[in-house]
């Protein structure tokens, strides 16, 4: 709560106004990287994903990963970008231990997407964030600091890895903006299939350029730039300090200079990493060992009929064809999996909100436990399907089926066997019911009074009589049936 308060306050500062920018970095999902045959994989032993293109030994020369140009182009299609038919490679020249040939390839003045935008939704408020463009890049490799130690390894696994900058226009004016934004870039790009979007192993992370001005102003001023953010909450909680930071500045009548700063998520501040370069300080040139890439208009119609459906279309399908509420198509709108879940269960039964439910409440609940994707849960679609069908056939009931959900995590059983071995049956021999109803009747004679005298709340004290000593199994329905015929 703190934390949205600042943001907030930030937001509508009676004095500054912050303008935010995002440079983001989208780890695109091939099997190679992109001027190598190494492959595009993490989580192996330092530098053993490289070879002599990665590590910029002499004569080593890179070729195109032509997927590469595939997914940049769908994921500049996918959010209104005009896609190049004619882009090239260049050289960004700049010195650094993790980046083993002096420079990086990448693009500079003819890059592969331009423009674009992406739609937001903050407070209930429509927001469009244009785009300025997106471009083509290596990856550099990751230098390793050891702690208490004066040195640092060098790992260049990441070298080379293809990466789309999608970089945005300075539309943005408060953190949570900045992470709204962020979250659906994401989302977008996990539809497309373009990237994991991993934030722990770093395949989606960000640049933020923030700047602040008097409200009311349309100069921009004097920029910072945080580097390399990996979380939602730190993109957030990083602009929230350093804007804060900067008014702090401009207030004492001190000048803010414009420089590269590091988060530092434990501490929650930043710090001055080095002076902020610009295009010039990089010497770009023209990457020699490289042709230009052309993209036929016939390619780029086939990716353009290839795209899927997209999360603003989800949503709008999920609220307005099958009459969710917001919120459900919200949260199973956030992950593409989830989604294909949804639309699997509903190819078994057509009871949306039902499968949204259950999936909301129950399949979200296992799924933080585990910290996995719906998919690796061990619950196939129709499994999930068919708990829902035992509940509305009034073989068990809601709570009780919540429990056999449970017990259907990652086993084949047949859900009536699982309910047998459980003792959960739902309960619906008039006899039984009728015995548990009289003795809740004469423990509790007052409540029939009550129901006598028209008041409805005694009739559910009493049917939770019933259901108590039938430990949750008793049919609802014929519960309250038999009250009526009992009482009334």
């Amino acid at each position: 709560m703190a934390q949205k308060s600042k943001t907030q306050s930030i937001a509508s500062h009676p004095k500054w106004e912050a303008v935010l920018g995002l440079e983001v970095h989208v780890q695109l999902q091939t099997q190679t990287k992109i001027f190598c045959r190494c492959p595009n994989s993490y989580g192996q032993s330092p530098n053993a994903l490289t070879c002599p293109t990665c590590l910029g030994l002499p004569g080593a020369l890179p070729v195109l990963n032509e997927k590469v140009v595939e997914l940049a182009a769908i994921a500049g299609l996918a959010l209104g970008s005009k896609v190049a038919e004619f882009t090239k490679f260049d050289r960004k020249n700049y010195f650094y231990p993790d980046l083993p040939k002096g420079y990086q390839i990448s693009q500079f003045d003819q890059p592969i997407c331009e423009g674009g935008e992406v739609q937001i939704q903050v407070d209930g408020k429509e927001k469009t964030i244009r785009l300025v463009r997106m471009h083509l890049e290596e990856d550099a490799g990751k230098n390793i600091h050891i702690e208490g130690k004066p040195q640092s390894r060098v790992d260049l696994n990441r070298a080379g890895v293809p990466l789309l900058e999608i970089v945005s226009e300075p539309d943005l004016r408060s953190p949570l903006e900045a992470a709204t934004y962020m979250r659906k870039l994401r989302t977008t790009m996990l539809y497309l299939g373009v990237s994991d979007c991993n934030m722990e192993e770093g395949s989606l992370r960000c640049d933020c350029n923030i700047s602040i001005r008097p409200r009311g102003s349309t100069e921009l001023g004097t920029r910072t730039e945080l580097k390399n953010i990996n979380s939602f909450s730190f993109v957030q909680s990083a602009c929230e300090y350093e804007i804060s930071r900067q008014i702090q500045m401009r207030e004492a009548g001190r000048e803010i200079i414009q420089e590269t700063r590091l988060y530092d998520s434990v501490k929650n501040e930043t710090r001055s990493m080095r002076g902020k370069e610009e295009a010039h300080d990089y010497r770009y040139f023209p990457e020699p060992d490289l042709t230009p890439v052309t993209i036929s208009k016939e390619d780029l119609n086939t990716y353009k009929k290839g795209l899927p459906e997209l999360p603003d279309q989800a949503f709008e399908r999920l609220t307005s064809d099958l009459d969710l509420p917001q919120y459900d198509a919200e949260v199973l709108t956030q992950d593409p999996e989830v989604l294909r879940y949804f639309d699997s269960c509903r190819e078994e039964i057509d009871e949306p909100k039902k499968i949204s439910n259950w999936i909301i409440n129950d399949v979200f609940q296992r799924m933080n436990e585990m910290k996995v994707g719906i998919g690796s849960l061990g619950l196939p679609p129709e499994r999930l399907v068919g708990i829902i069908r035992s509940v509305e056939e009034k073989k068990v009931s809601v709570a009780n089926g919540r429990e056999v959900l449970k017990k259907m995590f990652g086993n084949d059983q047949p859900i009536e066997k699982i309910i047998e071995e459980m003792g959960v049956g739902m309960i619906s021999d008039d006899g039984l019911i009728e015995s548990a109803l009289a003795e809740a009747m004469e423990e509790h004679p007052h409540v029939v009074e009550d129901i006598k005298n028209g008041k409805d709340a005694a009739k559910n004290f009493l049917m939770g009589q019933v259901m108590k000593r039938t430990r949750g199994k008793a049919n609802p329905g014929q519960v309250m049936k038999l009250i009526q015929e009992r009482i009334l």
